[in-house]
């Protein structure tokens, strides 16, 4: 028996995963599937394909796969490999030097990449535009001085400062995308936004919003990547389970799905589940300069009343790893001592008695809007009940929740529940707890010069374990504290066609798809 579910039957309530592995069968599309192209799903359609003003990672993987950097990320690593660079050299702690590959040329007649296109990508980061606005991954390259052209194809990188994270964070992410300086000069920031111009191995042949964009491989590309696929569809589904459907009705070969149903999607005889530790981190605290979380004897007493396991076992049935600290396990500076607090219902009374408020107090959570957060929120207010904390569930839509992040809107949160996605270098993580981001992503309001010394110090120190101490240490403070009640890092998983092997990078955001390939090619 076949079984098809249409994407607007899922919207209206089509049968669950579950039905549809009961009823077998394998969708008609998949017997003659068309191994020349793969179909992807993404949770929000493209917004900005200016790698210096990217949106996030859906943005972020379709220009990785139309624009070259001297390096990228090698497949399913946090480790690189040279891409248009055809040599890359640290000749000390504040020169890199680099050579380019002679005839990598750019689409829509640009004209060949020179070392005058390394030098503009790069150092548009530390100069402001027209209106004197910065681009939005500015501090990504903070430690530029500038890039120095010896040659046509050569050039040094100048920085200010020793800078260890610059590989991971700047040259081979979004923000080490080579611009063609010629096209910018043409079309202007505006039009770059939605027009990608690069020198790689796809072309973006099509992009209809909120429809589908198509990736479709560049026949002038001379790099020395080989993508399998010669075309990749993407679709935007932001609903995950009507993702889920569509994947097991034959409309997307590959998605992010939730692991609560990695079960059953991995029973479909044509699928594969794959699961992927994260380094995400979500945590909710309080706004410590509006009162009474000025207390830290309050803040202390948030963390012994809230259940983290209960948590995970209510909202992520019980699948998440749990999180002590800011950094997870796979990242440079993992603090494994830190300590896990569990639930004391007569210590966090306790405390609050000690800072007066025996009789307990009123206040206001806010989340986004989601139901994995709207679980979570009913969890804490009814665990802050037991201690006499009664708790207002604000619940805002995406666009007015992350609207807290701009003109000091969080001066007015109270309680939040925050999820930010990580990187693979410990300071990438660190910098939203300065007290330079209050009033845009501290949003817990944290002000510690000690803290944001060891994150300036962690940014410069070359020596890897050096390093590492360094982001312990800086976890110690948030854990001193009592701010910042951590709850998991999150886990990734992925349904894919059994033929097909995704290129996915250990951070589970972001897709290489110049990687994805057949598993038998």
């Amino acid at each position: 028996m076949t079984f098809n579910i249409t994407r607007r039957q899922a919207l209206l309530g089509g049968a669950s995963i579950a039905a549809a592995v009961a009823l077998g069968g394998v969708h008609p599309a998949f017997a003659d599937a068309d191994r020349t192209k793969i179909v992807v799903r993404v949770d929000k359609d493209l917004v900005n394909l200016d790698p210096a003003n990217r949106s996030g990672p859906v943005d972020l993987n379709v220009i990785w796969s139309v624009q070259q950097g001297l390096i990228s990320f090698k497949p399913n690593s946090t480790e690189w490999e040279l891409d248009a660079a055809e040599e890359l050299v640290q000749v000390n702690d504040k020169e890199i030097r680099f050579k380019l590959r002679p005839g990598l040329t750019f689409t829509g007649g640009y004209g060949e990449l020179t070392a005058e296109d390394v030098k503009f990508s790069f150092e548009r980061f530390i100069k402001p535009d027209a209106e004197g606005k910065a681009v939005t991954y500015a501090k990504d390259w903070a430690a530029l001085d500038q890039v120095e052209v010896t040659g046509p194809l050569e050039g040094r990188i100048l920085l200010k400062s020793p800078a260890p994270a610059l590989y991971s964070i700047a040259l081979a992410d979004g923000s080490g995308r080579i611009v063609s300086k010629k096209a910018f000069d043409k079309l202007g920031e505006k039009a770059i936004a939605t027009q990608l111009i690069g020198s790689g191995p796809y072309i973006l042949r099509e992009w209809t919003p909120r429809e589908q964009f198509v990736l479709e491989i560049n026949p002038e590309y001379k790099g020395p990547i080989k993508p399998h696929f010669q075309q990749i569809v993407g679709k935007p589904i932001g609903e995950q389970k009507t993702a889920e459907i569509a994947f097991q009705s034959g409309e997307i070969d590959f998605t992010a799905v939730d692991p609560e149903n990695a079960k059953a999607l991995a029973a479909l005889p044509d699928s594969i589940v794959t699961e992927i530790p994260a380094i995400d981190y979500v945590w909710f605290g309080p706004n410590i300069e509006k009162a009474p979380f000025d207390n830290i004897k309050v803040r202390q007493a948030l963390r012994l009343a809230v259940d983290i396991e209960g948590i995970l076992q209510g909202a992520y049935s019980g699948l998440y790893p749990r999180a002590n600290s800011l950094l997870a396990e796979s990242l440079l500076g993992y603090w494994k001592d830190a300590p896990v607090y569990q639930r004391d219902i007569e210590g966090a009374k306790k405390l609050l008695a000690e800072a007066g408020l025996e009789s307990g107090f009123k206040t206001r959570l806010t989340i986004e809007s989601t139901a994995r957060y709207q679980a979570i929120a009913q969890i804490i207010q009814a665990n802050l009940a037991d201690v006499g904390i009664e708790v207002e569930i604000e619940s805002l839509e995406s666009a007015a929740y992350w609207a807290l992040g701009e003109n000091d809107a969080s001066k007015d949160l109270e309680l939040s529940l925050i999820k930010y996605n990580g990187k693979f270098d410990p300071s990438f993580q660190t910098q939203w707890f300065t007290s330079e981001q209050v009033g845009q992503w501290n949003w817990q309001r944290y002000k510690n010069a000690d803290f944001d010394a060891l994150h300036a110090k962690g940014a410069t120190t070359v020596d890897p374990a050096e390093r590492a101490k360094i982001y312990v240490d800086a976890q110690k403070l948030l854990d001193e504290s009592a701010a910042f009640i951590w709850i998991t890092h999150n886990l990734n998983a992925f349904a894919s066609r059994n033929w097909l092997k995704p290129g996915v990078l250990p951070n589970g955001n972001n897709w290489l798809y110049t990687a994805f390939s057949e598993t038998s090619a």
